[in-house]
């Protein structure tokens, strides 16, 4: 069944993208409405770059701003583009960089085949102009003679089933055009390797250096691009239709994983009351596929199954909140974001929805999940006291919001229960994967659960690269203990032949690990998936949901629950997201000025703790004086409890006796995450915004024990740390 969103709602939003488009024709000259090749010409035809077209085009400094983002990006190149006239050079994002992008990973390609005919495939989420990007990547591909599978029509592919046929049917990488979550006039492209894994930054490197070499050429000589027939045999339009678009085979995995009979079984009985929130559209076909091929689609109704662009309004503000100035503001779709979910408006569209109706909401690309729960108004006092954020619905219903660190900690929980119910948890010794910023509760709960713990800096691929280490072992020496090392330097042994329980980070992604080693075609094995899946954790979730309505009890009860069997004390996460501009200005001008302002401010912020935690590491201060240092600059917290100060891949993290925190700048973006976990959530929000919104002006103790001079160094020597964590 489907939940049908009303007329009005519509008409917002279709009032709001008529706002935005008249916007972007304002900030659009004239000289940049006509494009630079025809957009529908469906025959082969090259395009010519050459210095006239470099200089007009200003690519050189498009060219380092890319190369500077690939060199720290968590989550493929993004940035803004203009919607509307998408071979806008102004933005970072535009139909000229897909293109040289695109020719240099298939210049690399080709090398590294040895003359081998490469595979990939391209996809997309929802995103304006994403499905004319996937065409000419295809198109581009398939002139360097390189096969390209793609849905029919260029459409939609979450980016789970992306990366999960990238390694089942062994293809060399692909391409998933996607921004995640973030604003809707954002884009990217996401570059997958031949494991389904998002690229590490030394991969990005590779043909960021191949699109110089073509920018160089192209000045002195000129350089023709080659763009295939839209008919090109290199483009293969039939595979993946024959394939349902991967939704047989990754029923296969599923079943071979959490939708086991046990799990399926319990849902078909109790028939748990679940809403799947497809934000954005992209989710709906191959969910809904999944999920009757499952024989649990009668559980579920949909919401928000057309792909769309705008979200349906989700996020989007008319003034901005931070200067109460009428503007567009778009917040994204992070559901993890409370004022995201506001702006859903589920009181309404929700009306009709019975106590103790579950909520998974996805978002744009599929790779993330946040759970809610229709709860009794009574219990509002229960929810907050487990530092369970809510909303009313009306005045006898409210609705829980569960961040991923307190959703997450239910399904490893849950997914061990179902484990040792049916008598396999003592097959294997058990680990998790966990980002450094996720909740201390799961380290706390893996102590009580003997399960080990690895911790990796922020990002998917940082997660990846580490279930690939654990492989290698178990390929090599399949009799011996695995042991690794994780970003905080500890060495863990995790037994003889262990497997995955869990791998997640707090934004919302999470992966679980099968039984039996997974098998691609060709005879590859993984331990899990290299991507992070709503699809994979929503099977999780309504199983979880079909036990708790068994028992009669809402899910913060079993969290309850939780906290109490594993002895959990860090009750509490809270992330602040501290962003110094507006990412939707339609001035491209105006947002570069923004941007690059906001980025030195986060610069700055971010040097501040990194210089802390280097200079700790080197003995250039101990403890104690790093403790005074942080009591000059933020003298409204409380030091005495800090333990130790740590640079964790890709920001600070500091150990308190019963808390944390870390700082950390977007790689993405010109923002500040800061994050705490710990006993007491007022506390846990207190010390992330003060360090999220530290200036990062240096006090007079802070120059005279670390000074100036050795933070000129500073950036290269946590170059030097991450790499050598990387190459462990």
């Amino acid at each position: 069944m489907v939940i049908v969103v009303d007329t009005a709602t519509l008409e917002k939003r279709n009032k709001t993208e008529q706002q935005l488009f008249a916007v972007v024709e304002q900030n659009t000259p004239d000289s940049i409405k006509s494009p630079l090749f025809p957009q529908d010409n469906p025959e082969a035809f090259t395009f010519m770059l050459n210095n006239e077209l470099i200089e007009r085009l200003n690519l050189w400094e498009w060219f380092r701003n890319y190369a500077k983002e690939a060199q720290v990006s968590t989550a493929g190149i993004r940035g803004p583009q203009n919607i509307l006239y998408p071979w806008d050079t102004r933005f970072p994002i535009n139909q000229v960089g897909i293109i040289l992008a695109t020719l240099g990973k298939s210049l690399v390609a080709n090398e590294k085949a040895d003359g081998q005919i490469v595979e990939k495939l391209a996809g997309c989420e929802v995103r304006y102009n994403s499905q004319k990007y996937v065409e000419f990547i295809a198109r581009i591909q398939a002139a360097q003679g390189i096969r390209t599978y793609v849905p029919k029509g260029f459409g939609t592919l979450p980016i789970w089933m992306a990366s999960f046929l990238i390694f089942t049917l062994d293809l060399d990488g692909g391409e998933h055009v996607t921004s995640s979550h973030s604003v809707s006039t954002k884009n990217a492209t996401k570059d997958l390797n031949d494991q389904g894994s998002q690229y590490l930054p030394e991969e990005s490197m590779q043909f960021v250096r191949k699109i110089e070499q073509v920018l160089k050429t192209a000045e002195t000589d000129g350089y023709p691009i080659q763009f295939s027939a839209a008919t090109d045999e290199h483009i293969d339009l039939e595979r993946l239709d024959e394939l349902h678009d991967g939704v047989q085979l990754y029923v296969g995995y599923l079943k071979s994983g959490v939708a086991t009979n046990a799990n399926l079984n319990l849902i078909c009985q109790t028939k748990p009351p679940i809403v799947v929130d497809c934000v954005g559209g992209c989710m709906y076909r191959p969910m809904r596929a999944i999920f009757e091929r499952l024989g649990i689609a009668d559980s579920v109704r949909w919401l928000h199954i057309e792909p769309d662009p705008l979200y349906h309004n989700i996020g989007k503000l008319d003034r901005n909140p931070k200067t109460g100035e009428a503007e567009f503001y778009d917040l994204g779709c992070d559901f993890s974001i409370l004022d995201v979910v506001k702006s859903a408006d589920y009181a309404t569209k929700l009306k009709n929805q019975p106590l103790g109706t579950i909520i998974e909401a996805t978002d744009p690309d599929g790779d993330r999940l946040i759970v809610c729960q229709i709860e009794e108004v009574s219990r509002a006092q229960t929810v907050q006291q487990l530092g369970i954020d809510h909303l009313m619905l009306d005045e006898d219903r409210l609705l829980t919001i569960y961040t991923p660190n307190q959703a997450f900690l239910m399904l490893m929980d849950f997914h061990t229960k179902q484990l040792k119910t049916a008598g396999l948890w003592e097959d294997h010794p058990r680990f998790i994967i966990k980002t450094t910023p996720s909740a201390l509760a799961w380290d706390q709960w893996g102590i009580a659960n003997d399960v080990q713990v690895i911790n990796v800096p922020v990002g998917f691929k940082e997660i990846a690269a580490i279930m690939k280490k654990i492989e290698k072992q178990i390929a090599d020496t399949p009799n011996k203990p695995v042991v690794i090392q994780d970003v905080y330097g500890e060495i863990i042994s995790l037994g003889v032949q262990p497997r995955l329980i869990f791998a997640g980070e707090e934004s919302g992604g999470m992966i679980t690990g099968p039984e039996d080693l997974i098998k691609s075609h060709g005879g590859r094995t993984a331990i899990a998936m290299r991507e992070k899946s709503a699809g994979e954790s929503m099977v999780l979730v309504t199983a979880l949901a079909a036990h708790c309505k068994w028992e009669n009890i809402p899910l913060s009860d079993y969290l309850a629950t939780i906290f109490t069997e594993s002895q959990i004390t860090a009750t509490c996460d809270v992330r602040e997201d501290i962003t110094y501009y507006n990412e939707s200005e339609p001035n491209p001008e105006k947002l570069r000025d923004a941007k690059r302002e906001g980025e030195e401010k986060r610069d700055k912020n971010d040097l501040f703790f990194l210089g802390i935690a280097i200079a700790l590491r080197d003995e250039k201060i101990d403890i104690e004086q790093a403790r005074v240092i942080l009591s000059d600059t933020l003298p409204e917290l409380e030091f005495t409890a800090l333990e130790n100060i740590k640079f964790v891949g890709d920001g600070t993290y500091l150990k308190f006796a019963d808390m944390f925190v870390e700082v950390r700048k977007s790689g993405t973006d010109a923002k500040t995450k800061a994050y705490a976990s710990g006993p007491d959530k007022n506390e846990c929000r207190k010390y992330a915004k003060a360090f999220g919104e530290t200036s990062g002006n240096l006090t007079e103790l802070y120059r005279t024990h670390i000074g100036e001079t050795y933070l000129k160094d500073v950036e290269n020597r946590a170059r030097e740390i991450y790499n050598t964590f990387q190459s462990n």
